[in-house]
């Protein structure tokens, strides 16, 4: 058997494949990190942390902490709330004859 034709071949294979795993391995540090990000900006947390959600436990850890923390956000002021619903009036009787 010639090993060194198959080894060509497999090194081929990595050098096309290569490029595409870190393509799909960017793409998912995307979806997690930026999300994360943006929750941890609205909570009052460094948004930085966003970059420890990639490690495995940490994540877990992290998330708890967040969750059972007190938030630094200040709440909307109260003209920003849309007005109660009031509903409509009804119609008059019919009159009675």
């Amino acid at each position: 058997m010639d090993y060194s034709a198959q080894y060509c071949h497999g090194m081929g294979a990595l050098h096309v494949l290569l490029p595409l795993i870190f393509c799909f391995l960017l793409a998912w540090l995307a979806v997690i990190i930026v999300p994360f990000w943006m929750i941890f900006k609205k909570a009052g947390f460094p948004p930085a942390l966003a970059f420890l959600m990639i490690l495995p436990l940490v994540n877990l850890v992290l998330l708890y902490v967040v969750a059972f923390s007190q938030w630094k956000v200040v709440p909307a002021p109260v003209a920003y709330y849309p007005p109660p619903y009031t509903p409509p009036a009804a119609p008059p009787p019919p009159p009675q004859v």
